[in-house]
């Protein structure tokens, strides 16, 4: 893919929900990209994370969901081209910035003597603690009982008073052992915690020689922000205040103030700490805890412009996923049924999304909703226009659905199995309809789904998803006829079309692990028929096999055994070309 352009990247994606007191790990750090113009699937059983990681980057995740680490950087030139007025109150506030960044740089000058005392502070910190290693384990013990104890008051919740009284009683005198617990243990984290603070208080000693070396260190810091920044420096603010306008210049009056204010405490402690503001990703991490960074361009009498880095993983203004979620990344999801509103007309639906991001007339919206629904293949458009969606069959609403996520020409179609929902013979339309548009769109297209009948059709490389993490990637058909992940043998397996006459369908053994906890070695293990030691003990790395092939395998090391792929998958071409008389 080295000739197409990275469209979006991500890179170690943590994806957690909080599910009843208990923390669920549903993407487990992956790193993929995605090219323009490219068809790529993403397959694995229920549960794998496919749907999840994909509402990653649309801004869908549920509200008990969020993104625990991790980058997704949209490489979108239109979307990331910004201009803001550059009239008096813009100057007043870009000056005013500028002449505390100019204050803040003295403060580099003392950058040695500044983390000097930071780790002062830390090592005192560690040693009015107890021991770190029995702190932890006490906390362990916590979270143990805590996770236990939220599992007996659920199912306590879901007991028959009058049938299960002597279940009730015994399931809450363990909710009440277990409080007893909790409360012991915490009170002995307590407890520690002050023994070892007056241990260090009553040192006399070392109070002495920790405050004779702090005041050394604080007379030599505050001489050292005395002195004067370089030319150098001072031009470099004038940007940075520049960058700082440009990055808020999209929100309200009040809420831009407030992130000025934000952003320039973030400056503030990067020059404390000694951090290179010249370095592009160092000025980026600064700016992303507040807002986008903006990267100052150019200017004119009106205007700044500059360039944004749009982190998906790190959108904090709710109004910036307006101009994100379809008009740049559109779904489809699997029952068109619930994707439309069944008490609004077809055509409604259709041009309020074509008014509300092309900003056209109704008129306007209506000619281009038409020109849409005849794309799809709705026969007639001006006559079902005005029908509502009960009056559509499911293959037609479908096609509506599709024509509504197209409305905006999206960059990224995500198609989150669409074809579930309907029959063999309306599926094939409707992939091939959403094929055939790709030609005239450009979008790129992310489908979920875990028939890999349909990937063949389809896709032009396949991700295979296990245990929320990325377990094989790799073109369609390197995947297909060249598999090495044993997951994607046994997903290959399990295609009926390969079941020979008198022979028992194959199915995995086993169920995926659960992601509230945390997963030693290889993920696929338990259910891994060529399981070996080291599966239970190390997670693998993503072994290269071509430049556009990578599987995540011990049996790809050099040192493993030698392990062909299972016989049924073998000349899996071949044999599905005799299962359909081809």
């Amino acid at each position: 893919m080295e000739d197409k352009k990275v469209l979006l990247s991500v890179s170690d994606l943590i994806v957690r929900f909080r599910v009843r007191g208990r923390i669920l790990t549903a993407i487990r750090d992956i790193s993929l990209d995605i090219y323009e113009d490219e068809s790529i699937a993403i397959v694995g059983e229920s549960g794998s994370g496919k749907s999840v990681f994909t509402k990653t980057f649309a801004g869908m995740l549920d509200a008990n969901g969020y993104i625990d680490q991790g980058k997704i950087i949209f490489n979108d030139p239109e979307l990331a081209d910004t201009k803001v007025a550059y009239n008096a109150a813009a100057k007043k506030i870009i000056a005013s910035s500028q002449k505390k960044l100019d204050e803040y740089a003295k403060l580099e000058l003392g950058k040695n003597e500044f983390l000097a005392m930071e780790q002062m502070k830390k090592e005192k910190a560690e040693k009015e603690s107890f021991d770190p290693v029995k702190k932890e384990e006490l906390e362990k013990q916590i979270a143990e009982l805590t996770r236990k104890r939220t599992n007996n008051y659920n199912l306590h919740q879901t007991l028959d008073p009058k049938t299960q009284k002597d279940e009730m009683k015994k399931i809450s005198q363990e909710i009440k052992e277990a409080d007893a617990q909790i409360e012991a243990l915490t009170k002995q984290i307590k407890e520690e915690n002050a023994a070892a603070l007056k241990r260090v208080r009553e040192d006399s000693a070392y109070q002495n020689a920790y405050n004779e070396k702090m005041s050394k260190l604080k007379a030599a810091y505050d001489k050292a922000i005395t002195g004067e920044i370089k030319k150098e420096t001072k031009k470099q603010n004038e940007i940075l205040a520049k960058e700082v306008y440009l990055s808020v210049g999209r929100y309200p009056y009040t809420k831009r103030i407030q992130l000025v204010r934000a952003l320039l405490k973030e400056l503030r402690s990067a020059y404390q700490h000694g951090l290179n503001l010249k370095d592009d990703d160092v000025r980026n991490e600064v700016f992303d805890k507040i807002a986008f960074r903006v990267k100052y361009l150019d200017e004119t009498a009106e205007q700044l412009h500059g360039t944004c880095i749009l982190n998906l993983a790190n959108v904090k203004y709710a109004n910036d996923w307006g101009q994100i979620r379809g008009r740049k990344i559109a779904t489809v999801f699997q029952d068109p049924m619930t994707s439309l509103n069944p008490i609004i007309t077809i055509g409604k639906q259709i041009t309020s999304i074509i008014m509300k991001h092309q900003h056209v007339s109704e008129s306007e919206a209506r000619a281009k909703a038409l020109d849409l629904m005849n794309k799809v293949g709705i026969p007639n458009p001006e006559k079902r226009f005005d029908d509502y969606p009960f009056q559509y069959s499911g293959g037609m609403r479908q096609r509506i659905v599709i024509a509504i996520a197209l409305s905006c020409q999206p960059k990224i179609l995500i198609c989150d199995e669409p074809t579930t929902a309907l029959d063999v013979t309306i599926q094939a339309q409707i992939l091939k309809l959403i094929k055939d548009l790709q030609k005239e769109f450009h979008y790129t297209i992310v489908f979920i789904t875990h028939d890999l009948g349909v990937v063949a059709n389809i896709a032009d490389r396949v991700a295979v998803l296990y245990a929320g993490q990325i377990v094989e990637v790799g073109k369609v058909d390197e995947v297909f006829y060249d598999p090495k992940h044993p997951y994607t043998w046994a997903l290959l397996s399990s295609l009926p079309q390969l079941a020979q006459r008198n022979t028992t369908l194959y199915s995995i053994t086993g169920t995926p692990p659960s992601l509230y906890n945390s997963i030693v070695g290889d993920a696929f293990a338990p259910r891994n028929p060529y399981c070996m030691k080291i599966d239970t003990l190390l997670e693998p790395p993503m072994f290269k096999v071509t430049d556009s092939h990578y599987a995540k395998t011990w049996l790809l090391d050099p040192r493993s055994p030698k392990t062909e792929k299972p016989e049924i998958i073998q000349d899996i071409h071949g044999k599905l070309m005799k299962a359909f008389n081809v």
